[in-house]
């Protein structure tokens, strides 16, 4: 039998290795600035790019994709050629692979500080970094195959089975999710609208979560925690089972995000029982993980890459327990848009991804440096820093969830709300995010104690070369099933077969879902009332996505009593059809919006946006005197009305020839509202002349952005009356 000599690519590794350390410091430290601006609202007053609202998809961006990310490029390029027994079929793809997803990343650090989003949750980049991940992704998969198709070894190993219906999956998720129309470099609109929006987009969301953060990771824990505990898989069989049924449960989950709101409960209820169905394959993985560590105990409270590995599979079983619990109805009703879910998502990250990525780079690096792990007390260390960070960021998280849902709920014996102040379940919970902040510390901190152990293990190592391996070469053998040989066994050495299998078990629960709220025309009923928004309602729309309002504030009233008593009428489909995209948020840091058209005047508006705390005292929302400050800009009104008329909206061609004469007038009217208080007008005369005196542009309040976003929240939830209300209720 010929034994073949090649070379392992051990540098991609070291660079992927590199990026993963590099991301997760930055990723982590805008997360720690985030949890300290729930406490100083203020600290980076006037300083627009950090903003709140702007950080937060630039945190879980570079989390996501550029920590986890990195991480699972590392493990899956080494994983993969030694499970293959082959390099990597491409240097050039490998290289490509990196050096295009970095790009990426820093595009990502660049245009969302700036306000370019999509609002997408997980997926807020705009359009061309959209293609830019597609090719980068199908390099990635390229590559992936190329190696499978000039392996040395026969049969695939469970964790390359993972990493294909990753590669598949996210793929499908992401062309899918962000099918949009262009508008201007860095500015476009969904394909979808309202209801359907969010359910694409969660049906993306969801399974993100499943098949970026979760199955690539399932592949390395089969690779990783075998290979540092020196034992076999504990069940094979097990890990058939694991596979199959997740990949195919899962991509039915995605609607119970989407719980009593507008989505029909047909949707609904089919992501509930998916979801609790959930729980069996995933705690089959969990079980399979720990269970590969009997007879490995001692080594594990010594081992600090065992210890990390260890609670990064329990982190993993709690919050696929807790995913299916909170998809249950009546929990959901407690949970959703509350502080219990931002506990969940970390510990999920923290634990889960976090952990499994720490014992990983602790394994790999004194491998690939061929060296020895520079301090393990070191590393002990931080696996208890970051144990305890995690306790102490999610247990008050827990509990803020549970003050939250209490208050928001409560009633006075003559039926009023107890706490009719939004405000007053946010200051109850100030000494919460106190600890989440200093649990976020400590997890940091332990990771810049990882930063320097592993610096220090590189310096006392030798340079990273490729590694020299030898392996027979591939046999030919029958395409057919050997006598004795079991189905998974045979389609084990089929790669292709795998492939296609996969990719079927995985969109048939997405067209189920998707289909219909695309074809059925009954999927949204049409609510005559309701109207495409005017010019300078949707230039006021697109600031409200710039900044990030999205983030903290819900457009979505659920039908509970609480929620009606304190918001008005619950939501109805009909009334999204023109939102592109939706809005309906997934945490209320702050008050529904859906209704707040015409409850408060135009200067209140102004003032709020302007101060927050001098209209709402306690108010932990930052300020954005930029808004009051800054001309609009109108030059791409008329291309976004025509890209809203491509998407089916009735704008006329006269509506977009005279669009800036309607801007103008609409804006002049909300001008004049805001004349009418002295106060404002006292303010803007100085204004005026603070301008003139110092040689600058004045600029009209008409013309101003906070103009556009007052017109935009006055028309929220103003468009149907009573007896639409009765209308979409009915149907």
């Amino acid at each position: 039998m010929e034994v073949q000599q090649f070379y392992y690519d051990n540098k991609i590794v070291k660079k992927f290795i590199i990026a993963t350390m590099f991301w997760g410091i930055i990723g982590m430290s805008v997360g720690l600035l985030l949890a300290f601006m729930f406490i100083f609202p203020n600290v980076t007053e006037g300083i627009s790019w950090l903003s709140f609202g702007r950080l937060r998809p630039l945190h879980t961006n570079a989390v996501i994709f550029a920590f986890v990310g990195n991480a699972l490029f590392a493990g899956i390029y080494y994983s993969t050629q030694r499970l293959l027994k082959a390099r990597m079929w491409s240097d050039a793809l490998s290289n490509i692979n990196f050096w295009g997803w970095q790009l990426i990343i820093i595009g990502a650090a660049i245009t969302l500080p700036l306000g370019f989003t999509s609002s997408k949750e997980y997926a807020e980049l705009e359009w061309p970094f959209d293609i830019a991940i597609a090719i980068i992704w199908v390099a990635f998969g390229a590559n992936l195959i190329g190696t499978m198709i000039k392996r040395r070894q026969r049969h695939l190993y469970v964790a390359i089975w993972f990493y294909l219906a990753t590669f598949v999956t996210v793929a499908v998720l992401h062309i899918f999710n962000n099918i949009e129309i262009p508008v201007s470099a860095l500015k476009s609109y969904s394909f979808y609208s309202g209801v359907q929006d969010a359910l694409v987009q969660w049906w993306y969301g969801h399974n993100a979560v499943a098949f970026f953060l979760t199955t690539p990771f399932l592949g390395l824990m089969y690779y990783f925690v075998p290979k540092a505990a020196n034992r076999p898989v504990y069940s094979y069989r097990l890990s058939i089972i694991h596979f199959w049924s997740l990949i195919f449960i899962y991509i039915w989950a995605g609607p119970h995000h989407l719980l009593y709101t507008a989505l029909p409960d047909w949707a609904q209820n089919l992501g509930v029982a998916f979801s609790v169905m959930l729980l069996f394959p995933s705690w089959g993985g969990m079980i399979n993980g720990l269970l590969t560590l009997r007879g490995a105990w001692d080594k594990v409270r010594v081992d600090p890459v065992l210890k990390f590995m260890v609670v990064a599979i329990t982190g993993y079983g709690m919050a696929t327990f807790e995913g299916p619990m909170l998809s249950l109805k009546n929990v959901n009703a407690i949970a959703h848009f509350s502080d219990w879910i931002i506990a969940h998502v970390h510990v999920g990250a923290l634990a889960w991804n976090g952990f499994m990525t720490f014992g990983m780079v602790y394994w790999l690096v004194p491998r690939l440096f061929k060296t020895k792990l520079w301090s393990a007390k070191l590393a002990n260390t931080h696996f208890w820093m970051g144990t305890l960070g995690i306790i102490i960021y999610a247990l008050p998280m827990y509990v803020a969830g549970f003050v939250q849902a209490s208050m928001w709920k409560q009633f006075n014996p003559d039926g009023t709300l107890t706490y009719g102040n939004f405000l007053e379940t946010v200051t109850q919970i100030i000494p919460m995010y106190w600890m989440r902040a200093i649990g976020g510390s400590l997890y940091i901190l332990g990771a810049f104690v990882m930063l320097y152990n592993i610096v220090k293990t590189a310096r006392q190592g030798s340079k990273v070369e490729d590694e020299l391996a030898e392996a027979a070469a591939l046999q030919p053998v029958t395409k057919k099933r050997t006598a004795g040989e079991a189905y998974h066994s045979w389609l084990e050495r089929r790669p292709v077969k795998l492939t296609i299998f996969a990719t079927i078990a995985i969109l048939i629960g997405g067209l189920v879902q998707i289909i219909p709220s695309l074809m059925v025309d009954e999927y949204v009923p049409v609510i005559s009332s309701v109207k495409p928004y005017t010019p300078l309602e949707l230039e006021g729309r697109d600031i409200y996505i710039r900044e990030g309002c999205v983030s903290c504030h819900s457009q979505m009233v659920r039908p509970f009593r609480s929620e009606v008593e304190r918001y008005g009428e619950y939501s109805k489909a009909g009334e999204y059809r023109f939102d592109f995209p939706f809005l309906w948020g997934s945490k209320r840091t702050g008050p529904d919006l859906h209704r707040v058209g015409e409850k408060y005047s135009d200067n209140w508006h102004l003032n709020h946006m302007y101060d927050p705390q001098s209209t709402s005292s306690g108010s932990i929302m930052p300020s954005y005197k930029w808004l009051v400050q800054d001309e609009l800009d109108k030059s791409d009104t008329e291309n976004k009305m025509r890209a809203m008329q491509t998407l089916g909206v009735p704008y006329t061609d006269e509506e977009i020839e005279r669009a800036q004469a309607w801007m103008s007038e609409q804006g002049t009217q909300i001008e004049k509202n805001l004349y009418s208080d002295p106060d404002f007008v006292t303010s803007y005369e100085a204004d005026k002349k603070y301008a003139q005196e110092n040689g600058q542009e004045f600029v009209e309040m008409r013309d101003r952005e906070i103009v556009a976003l007052i017109a935009y929240l006055q028309r929220l939830g103003t468009d149907i009356k009573a007896d639409d209300l009765k209308q979409a209720s009915t149907n």
